[in-house]
């Protein structure tokens, strides 16, 4: 019994798999480098959930469930291989302030607007920190503490998707006619403090020069390290919530802490002593960008266009606000601060 199981759980995982390694092979193609695979990876798994779904046996859902909660997590954690905090003290702390206001202010607004807009918690909880961080890994990272369904996280990564793309290619647009009044250094912390995925800032960075994209993507980078507490806040706030949903029943003591995250936060550590060679860091991040682009499109098998239509067209009026707030709000902090604190 115990090896059907794992033997339908395998054939669930390997057909992620097999959707993954399509999500390389047609990320590569010269009209779509633009986007990452995890984003086609979750355009493939939806295809998919509104097509073939129903015509495969139930016994592999466990398999893209595990793909989706257990392989996220891993991937997560690997992430951190991207990063040192050798990389926070390059830019200093005109980037780090103005970083940590955004995705303040991002988050909390976005949470606020949602409770006016009377949207669905989760659906709202996760736009504001896709936007307010890093796009899909954030909200991959959300949706592991929080545990919402499958379909608001297809949703929340939907509207990050649109405005961060957008943004790729009007940014060094604005900024080539002159819109953007910064100095190549100011544009950097502009583009990395502001944009929502990291393929998007590498994308506008290497498009506005070199001088631009170093600093865009190592300002992106302590942003993505922001996911860490952020995690850790919104796992102490929905167990206090459910705490006292729960009454007698609850207590502090089911607090659930993200471990992937304090594991996100070690590697970071251990990555900034230089210890494994770059070729291997190569290969971790490759298979990290892979294990992410599996459990983006078990997301993404588990979404449906009904789902789509039950969320309603809410949060991509906040996802629009949000996105108005980091290009207006954000190029006046830049503006303010970085030539105060430089």
């Amino acid at each position: 019994m115990l090896s059907e199981k794992r033997n339908s759980m395998l054939h669930g995982v390997l057909l992620i798999a097999l959707f993954s390694c399509a999500a390389f092979y047609i990320g590569d193609m010269e009209f779509i480098k633009k986007l990452s695979p995890m984003i086609v990876g979750i355009i493939l798994g939806m295809l998919y959930a509104n097509s073939l779904r129903n015509n495969l046996p139930e016994t592999w859902v466990p398999g893209i469930q595990f793909c989706s909660k257990r392989i996220l997590r891993i991937g997560i954690i690997l992430y951190g291989f991207k990063l040192t905090f050798q990389d926070v003290l390059a830019v200093g702390l005109p980037a780090i302030l103005i970083d940590a206001i955004v995705v303040t202010i991002t988050i909390l607004g976005g949470i606020l607007i949602g409770r006016m807009l009377k949207m669905d918690r989760g659906v709202a909880l996760l736009t504001s920190i896709g936007s307010g961080i890093c796009g899909a890994a954030a909200i991959l990272g959300a949706e592991s503490t929080i545990q919402t369904k499958p379909y608001k996280t297809a949703v929340a990564v939907s509207t990050v998707v649109i405005f961060g793309t957008l943004s790729m290619f009007i940014y060094p647009i604005l900024y080539r006619n002159g819109t953007f009044v910064l100095s190549p250094n100011e544009m950097g912390i502009f583009t990395g403090a502001t944009l929502h995925e990291v393929a998007h800032t590498v994308g506008a960075g290497n498009a506005m020069g070199k001088e631009v994209s170093d600093v865009a993507i190592i300002v992106k980078m302590i942003r993505v390290m922001m996911l860490v507490p952020v995690l850790l806040i919104t796992s102490f706030m929905v167990s206090r919530a459910a705490v006292k949903a729960g009454g007698q029943g609850g207590s502090m003591k089911d607090i659930s802490i993200p471990w992937f995250a304090i594991g996100f936060l070690a590697v970071i550590g251990f990555n900034s002593f230089d210890l494994l060679p770059q070729s291997l860091i190569a290969f971790i991040n490759n298979l990290d960008t892979f294990l992410l682009t599996m459990a983006m499109t078990a997301l993404g098998a588990e979404t449906s266009i009904d789902k789509f239509k039950k969320a309603g067209a809410k949060p991509f009026v906040l996802a629009s606000l949000l996105y108005l707030w980091l290009i207006v709000g954000g190029y006046f902090l830049v503006k303010l601060l970085a030539p105060v604190l430089m």
